[in-house]
């Protein structure tokens, strides 16, 4: 299983935020190349970077802090935030991300995700982001009547293979992450699951490690490891045993 640090950012900075409220926002650095090479020292295999302002604009916004935190780096990252179109998505790949992360694009136009994946494939990756169970859109401001176990079914029968679960409820919260709804999307499909939000600790990382052989593949960490309640390359070596 991965240890993925979470490099979000807003206004060329590194951020976290509480629930993804930008008006609860903590700047953590002004050089996120910086920081993604301090993940990757640390033992990172990936990176999870999000590019807040562009989820709230619909686009690709802190497209200069991206191409650096890529070219610092030697292992792969993926990103979320404003992908919402096949141009957006082909100029991230081009940039060098190896994963483009789908929200609100992939529940609002399934025939975008559609198109998306048969022309980028593997490199498509849903993000899942639910609060008290329903899928939340547009950078996570409003919530839709779909339930996340609903939406995984749907995106997976659409050829998906791998998702990222966050628990909105928990982002940036540091109360551990959703065990249950982690355990109802994988022993119910078929997807490699990422969970996001609330890894906390140590015993985070063992729990989401017992999860493993139903298919959670990966946890992510920010404001923990920011903070260091998590030292991530101990969370690392965890994960990988086995």
């Amino acid at each position: 299983m991965l240890v993925i640090p979470a490099i979000d950012l807003s206004q060329g900075q590194v951020v976290r935020l509480e629930r993804g409220d930008m008006s609860r926002r903590t700047v953590y650095s002004d050089d996120p190349p910086a920081m993604a090479l301090r993940w990757q020292g640390e033992g990172a295999r990936r990176l999870h970077v999000v590019d807040l302002d562009g989820a709230i604009e619909g686009r690709p916004v802190n497209t200069d802090a991206i191409a650096a935190v890529i070219e610092a780096v030697d292992i792969p990252v993926d990103l979320g935030g404003g992908l919402r179109s096949l141009d957006d998505i082909q100029r991230m790949l081009d940039l060098g991300v190896r994963w483009a992360v789908l929200g609100t694009s992939a529940l609002g136009s399934p025939e975008t995700l559609q198109a998306a994946l048969d022309r980028f494939g593997e490199a498509i990756v849903v993000s899942v982001d639910a609060r008290q169970g329903r899928v939340a859109i547009e950078g996570w401001v409003a919530t839709s009547e779909l339930a996340a176990l609903e939406f995984a079914l749907r995106i997976e029968a659409m050829g998906v293979g791998e998702i990222i679960h966050t628990d909105i409820a928990r982002d940036g919260m540091l109360t551990g992450p959703n065990l249950p709804a982690l355990r109802e999307i994988a022993e119910n499909t078929g997807l490699r699951v990422i969970c996001a939000g609330g890894v906390k600790s140590l015993d985070d990382i063992r729990a989401l490690k017992e999860l493993e052989p139903i298919g959670v593949v990966g946890a992510i960490s920010g404001r923990a490891i920011y903070t260091g309640d998590l030292p991530l390359a101990e969370a690392i070596r965890i994960a990988s045993v086995g």
